[in-house]
């Protein structure tokens, strides 16, 4: 189904140069899928959530390899020389093993030098038999660790993660609904425009009208060149207000295009840009604030903000805490040293745990931690000052939007009744009861109070809208 939208808008984006008509459905669709600032947030929500599976994973083992390589210029030898050691005899007297030490012949008693006696018989150790071939070295290790304890600080990151994927997703709804608030204002001002185009195009036909009728009549002798030139004056107003209503047209469409994706200078079509009359929504509806707290993306987001300074403080606490992880590793080395220093690898394996306790960090992580507390406070405190806020921001709305039905209904008795002394003005003009000045008077208000209509009609819908955003009921399922 998302394909075939995507190729829908696609077909509306490639033939805008043939004047397609295009609805504002379309062009809050096209306006999603080009924005640059959606498509980043879009890139934070898949960031998020593969930062909320990498702390998932902290509860389940690691398992790490490490290996090296050592080139030794030199040989390694336990003893500096050859060394002669004492032997030991059996005393059957004893009924134990004996040094068996040089008596002097004189005395018969041990023969002493350097303070030594001297044994009778040693046994040769060659420096050569101590002496290890260690130029290369070769070491691989395979660990694995399983946390067990530590502090809670791994529920309080996989909270923070999970958080901040839902907070992720709330920011992108806050930027989809700025979006679209700035296409349906684009898209309403292109309407407008297009509506006052029409209205200045009428307005120079009256004029004009009134500038034949006046000329034929100055050839009549009736009028002077004094109405003439009245007229002229007001012609010439009536055409630099429709240029620059023409060059408003341009600019208000090459907006909405760079706001939809599309090319600068596209040539398209506005559904509701030829229509005399918009179907109006309906007035304000009741307000319910606690429905208002739970619907507002921006609201939601502080919230999440402050659950996840919660955690942070957890986080923190946890550094307070004991530890304790469990570890196992398996050896492998050549040369091995579990038997003699042989030039082939040995392997073994060993497991452990290890525990760390925090004693006495003269206040430091005490302080650390409370810092933390403040700082998730403070968001508290936000978020309770946004709600106030967000209250007072939903009734000026809801003033606003009723201000302007009322305004509305204002323009539309101002026109009737425009409407009417225009009308008369000509059947006066026309018997010779009215003057010149009289029916550009009646002219000049009846282009005042279509303008104010077709800006109190606009001005009804952008409220809506703009009622809807603060309420949070507006739709970003784009």
């Amino acid at each position: 189904m998302k394909k075939i939208l995507l190729l829908a808008f696609a077909i509306i984006a490639s033939s805008v140069g043939a004047s397609a008509a295009i609805s504002l459905d379309s062009c809050r669709h096209m306006a999603v899928r080009n924005n640059k600032d959606l498509v980043a947030s879009q890139l934070k929500i898949e960031q998020a959530g593969y930062q909320r599976k990498e702390a998932h994973a902290a509860y389940l083992p690691a398992f790490d390899f490490t290996g090296a390589y050592i080139y030794n210029s030199r040989k390694i030898a336990l003893i500096e020389e050859d060394a002669l050691l004492p032997v030991k005899n059996f005393d059957l007297a004893s009924g134990g093993y004996q040094f068996n030490i040089v008596n002097n012949p004189a005395t018969g008693q041990p023969l002493v030098v350097n303070g030594q006696p001297v044994p009778a018989q040693v046994a040769l150790l060659p420096k050569s038999a101590m002496t290890y071939n260690i130029h290369n070295i070769i070491l691989g290790s395979i660990t694995v660790t399983q946390p067990i304890y530590m502090g809670g600080k791994i529920k309080a990151m996989n909270e923070i993660t999970r958080y901040a994927e839902q907070l992720a997703h709330s920011m992108h709804d806050s930027k989809m609904e700025e979006v679209i608030y700035s296409v349906d204002a684009a898209y309403w001002q292109v309407v407008s425009l297009k509506a006052k185009q029409r209205l200045a195009e009428s307005y120079l036909q009256l004029v004009k009208q009134l500038d034949d009728d006046v000329k034929r009549l100055v050839a009549q002798g009736v009028a002077t060149h004094a109405n003439q030139l009245t007229v002229d004056v007001k012609v010439n107003e009536a055409e630099v207000a429709l240029t620059k209503v023409n060059n408003g047209v341009a600019l208000a469409k090459m907006a909405l295009a760079q706001l939809c994706g599309m090319k600068i200078d596209s040539n398209f079509t506005l559904t509701d840009e030829d229509l005399d009359a918009w179907a109006l929504p309906e007035k304000a509806p009741v307000i319910d604030m606690n429905q208002v707290y739970a619907n507002r993306h921006d609201l939601h987001s502080l919230e999440l903000a402050t659950n996840i300074y919660d955690q942070k403080a957890r986080v923190t606490r946890s550094e307070m805490l004991p530890q304790v992880a469990a570890v196992g590793a398996f050896h492998v080395m050549n040369p091995n040293s579990y038997d003699g220093f042989k030039n082939r690898f040995g392997a073994a394996f060993s497991v452990g745990a290890m525990v760390k306790i925090p004693l006495w960090h003269w206040g430091g992580l005490s302080n650390k931690y409370k810092a933390a507390q403040i700082d998730a406070r403070m968001k508290r405190v936000e978020l309770d000052n946004a709600r106030e806020k967000v209250e007072l921001q939903v009734n000026q709305a809801a003033f606003r939007y009723q201000e302007s039905y009322k305004t509305l209904e204002m323009t539309r008795a101002n026109l009737t009744k425009a409407d009417e002394n225009l009308r008369v003005a000509q059947i006066s003009f026309r018997e010779g009861l009215a003057t010149t000045d009289d029916i550009l008077t009646a002219q000049t208000a009846w282009l005042q109070a279509n303008s104010e209509k077709i800006d109190a009609e606009i001005d009804v819908m952008l409220c809506d809208v703009y009622l809807s955003k603060v309420l949070g009921n507006m739709n970003v399922n784009y």
